[in-house]
């Protein structure tokens, strides 16, 4: 357990390290051997990013939670699926793995949570309340294929996405010992929302437009569909 937490809280500082980190080189200029040292008049580096945090705070936790969650939701998937298949017990014991995939779906809630209503606070990309809360009324980035007209399909997808989620945790919470057919049923509901999890991070992620953290995610979206065949191969089989 205190491995697999490790290595998580490793991807998540590398993967925030390459997202964050906005590097500028700077050529010297050469005269003879020394460097010159040009100073330009402005603000300093430090006020610069004050400005900029103060701005764009509300971005900042919107990517960081996107991110958060889209990386735990990959997680639950695989661990879900590992202790149905029983690879996930090779690593941790039963009830350390049944408790942590719980804390992780809890976190992943609050992660989806902070990432929806954060856009509220945004001064860059205006979203009501209402917005975020019935799909299709949103206006932003609207798309066509093959000529349909599909509105806002990127930003649908991720708010079906938020009440799919809402319905998983709870049920989890309340009716895993109590009801368990009708949570494994509605517990199906996790494929469809990683589905549109994927497609609404792909094309609307900040971060994923372009780059190694985009096809991080295409390979993160193949192994999870690798997974979930193998889970119902396993199924039709034994």
């Amino acid at each position: 357990m205190r491995k697999l937490f490790y290595l998580f809280i490793i991807g998540i500082v590398l993967a925030c390290g390459l997202v964050f980190s906005e590097q500028s080189l700077a050529k010297p200029n050469n005269t003879s051997g020394n460097v010159i040292v040009q100073t330009i008049p402005g603000p300093t580096v430090a006020e610069k990013l004050t400005t900029r945090t103060k701005s764009s705070w509300s971005w900042y936790i919107t990517r960081g939670s996107g991110m958060v969650a889209g990386v735990s939701l990959i997680i639950l998937i695989l661990s879900g699926i590992g202790q149905v298949t029983g690879y996930t017990f090779k690593f941790l014991e039963p009830i350390t793995a049944w408790a942590s995939h719980r804390a992780l779906g809890i976190a992943f809630g609050v992660s989806v949570c902070l990432h929806i209503f954060s856009l509220l606070f945004d001064h860059f990309i205006k979203f009501s309340f209402l917005q975020l809360l019935i799909p299709w009324l949103s206006n932003y980035k609207p798309v066509s294929i093959f000529g349909f007209h599909l509105g806002s399909l990127y930003i649908a997808l991720g708010v079906l996405s938020f009440y799919g989620v809402i319905i998983v945790v709870i049920s989890s919470l309340l009716w895993i010992e109590k009801k368990p057919y009708i949570w494994k049923l509605i517990h199906l509901l996790s494929y469809i929302i990683m589905l549109f999890v994927f497609i609404h991070a792909l094309y609307l992620g900040t971060d994923l437009m372009s780059g190694i953290l985009r096809w991080l995610w295409i390979l993160f979206g193949v192994g999870v569909v690798v997974a979930v065949v193998h889970r119902l191969w396993r199924a039709k089989t034994v």
